[in-house]
């Protein structure tokens, strides 16, 4: 069985990048979840409950994120498997948008919409970051 990392290059500096910010801004959304879902729940229209699970997920994420950003060659897996986590993350916004499940108020469908672009803009670079690389 061999291992697959990527080099580090001068355009390594992309997915680095992209790795990073994710782990910072997921991070930044779980402590925000985690501290402020009372305060939170009555402007988005998400239950505190549901808000307190998402935080203690984005926090496991954004450890697992900031793993494989911090390696000195981030394992190609890893890459792959944060960039469809972010995938995942997108669609089920867009269903939970859909579906209207917990009937947010107009500030959380804005929330949600815009977490969707902001992890799907951040996929986007992963997936550039990764292509730059040689396999």
């Amino acid at each position: 069985m061999s291992t697959h990392t990527i080099a580090l290059t001068p355009r390594a500096g992309l997915l680095r990048f992209a790795l990073t910010a994710d782990a910072a801004v997921t991070g930044v959304n779980a402590l925000a979840y985690l501290a402020g879902a009372v305060v939170l729940d009555s402007v988005l229209g998400i239950p505190a409950g549901v808000l307190v699970a998402l935080g203690a997920f984005l926090a496991a994420y954004a450890t697992f994120v900031g793993f494989v950003a911090t390696r000195p060659s981030p394992p190609r897996t890893g890459v792959i498997a944060v960039i469809e986590g972010n995938a995942l993350w997108v669609a089920a916004s867009l269903v939970l948008l859909a579906l209207d499940t917990f009937t947010p108020s107009a500030a959380g469908q804005v929330w949600i919409a815009v977490q969707a672009v902001t992890v799907a803009g951040l996929a986007a670079l992963q997936y550039a970051g990764l292509r730059r690389e040689p396999r």
